[in-house]
């Protein structure tokens, strides 16, 4: 199975995140960009910057080569450009800045490495994407940030590569759990309530923590974000209440004091943007849905693909199919791929 013809046709913007460090993003991002060339489609490619990143840090941390060939489109800094060995045409200096320098789009003259540093907010990765496909790129790949999973939200790209691999645990069945979790969360279901959409999405554009009840009235709760503030949403939820809309992150405190606080939570769908909104670990995700508790998202993540990679830089490694196949057998409904072996 082809990441290529998974993409083609069907996703103008593709994110690839990794788990953590080393699970094989770079690879599978160079994988991705091979096939594109072997078929002559154009591609574009940026990432998500982080905040305050210099130079020094990047050329300490060796951030990963990205091998292009002629006529790629690339979006990243004008100090990252510098970098490379690509020859790339500059066709735009466009007015986002970051701390290494402007975001220069470009088309790749003569094959070779670029080093990618993309803009720094989720709105100017769009709008540098856009400007990709404007120039004839037939889609965008995103380069997510491993801390910056948010890189897979909806409002950046339209398809998300999830790669997991060994450097996550020794224990290759720890490492299948947490990819499943990730999984579970970016695939949550959607708020199917279409009375309550247009609220929600206001309420989550507001930043604000709100109620809202069987008639659709709004109850803004007087807190900054959820993050310590179980209890008084728990105070707050009533007979009539229906949705609790959490505009920020979802943690496990929050869940845990809604429930000491009140036994009607039972009775609400939490709702959050998207799966990546979510920071509780595995065993306490499963506890609370045991409990009762029920959480929505306004917009799910489409999946692509999940690639592994079985190797750790910590020195061990798993058995490649072996760890495909598991990990298969685990995950039923999005394919997945290992690049260097090849195939499904």
């Amino acid at each position: 199975m082809s990441l290529l013809k998974l993409i083609r046709g069907k996703y103008e913007t593709v994110s690839i995140v990794g788990m953590a460090k080393n699970t094989g993003k770079t690879m599978t991002l160079n994988h991705l960009i091979g096939e594109a060339i072997d078929e002559s489609v154009v591609v574009g490619i940026t990432s998500i910057g982080r905040d305050g990143e210099s130079l020094d840090l990047v050329t300490e941390t060796e951030k990963p080569k990205i091998f292009v060939e002629e006529g790629t489109l690339v979006a990243t800094t004008s100090d990252m450009l510098l970098l490379g060995d690509a020859k790339v045409e500059i066709i735009s200096v466009t007015d986002y800045r970051t701390p290494l320098g402007s975001i220069i789009i470009g088309r790749v003259k003569d094959s070779g490495y670029v080093q990618i540093g993309g803009p720094q907010t989720v709105k100017e990765t769009k709008e540098v994407a856009n400007i990709m496909l404007e120039l004839g790129a037939e889609f965008v790949i995103i380069d997510g940030a491993l801390d910056r999973i948010s890189s897979a939200a909806p409002s950046v790209s339209e398809g998300t590569i999830l790669s997991t691999g060994a450097t996550l645990s020794r224990n290759v069945n720890k490492v299948i759990e947490e990819t499943l979790h990730v999984v579970n969360l970016l695939k949550l279901p959607e708020v199917k309530d279409e009375k309550a959409r247009p609220l929600i999405e206001e309420i989550v554009e507001s930043g604000k923590v709100c109620l809202i009840n069987e008639d659709y009235e709004i109850e803004p709760l007087k807190v900054r974000t959820a993050l310590s503030c179980g209890n008084i949403i728990g105070d707050h939820i009533s007979e009539d209440t229906k949705y609790v809309v959490v505009s920020g992150s979802l943690v496990k405190n929050t869940i845990e004091d809604m429930i000491k606080t009140t036994r009607k939570y039972k009775n609400v769908k939490i709702i959050i943007s998207d799966g990546t909104k979510v920071f509780i670990k595995p065993k306490d995700w499963l506890r609370f849905q045991r409990y009762g508790v029920k959480v929505e998202v306004l917009n799910s993540i489409e999946l692509v693909a999940i690639t592994t990679n079985p190797y750790a830089p910590q020195g061990y490694y798993f058995d490649p199919r072996e760890f495909l196949e598991k990990m298969k057998g685990y995950v039923k409904e999005v394919p997945v791929i290992d690049v260097v072996l090849g195939g499904e």
